[in-house]
């Protein structure tokens, strides 16, 4: 399960193509391919969604805790929001579909 996502997290955080953080997501909605929100965190999550349905990119809300999320990501730190840069639109939709 997720296993596609993981595999691109840990790879993007690697390569340092993560934004990490809901106000930094925010910020640089327009810049992102992908948006993942993880289902504990504070009220800066929906102004990260909003800035990501305006810019129109594919927003992925994860049922795991922020904790999970940073796990996922191979980082020793909670992360309650993170966007995806340099991915391809085909990679982002296989992610998608992985996870309905």
């Amino acid at each position: 399960m997720q296993k596609l996502l993981a595999k691109t997290l840990k790879d993007a955080a690697r390569e340092q193509r993560l934004v990490l953080g809901a106000r930094q997501v925010a910020a640089s909605a327009g810049d992102s391919n992908l948006v993942v929100l993880s289902s504990s965190g504070g009220p800066d999550l929906a102004v990260a969604r909003k800035s990501a349905e305006e810019a129109k990119v594919p927003i992925l809300r994860l049922n795991g805790t922020s904790v999970a999320l940073g796990k996922m990501c191979g980082l020793q730190f909670r992360v309650s929001a993170l966007s995806l840069t340099g991915v391809t639109n085909s990679l982002v939709q296989s992610i998608m579909k992985e996870t309905e």
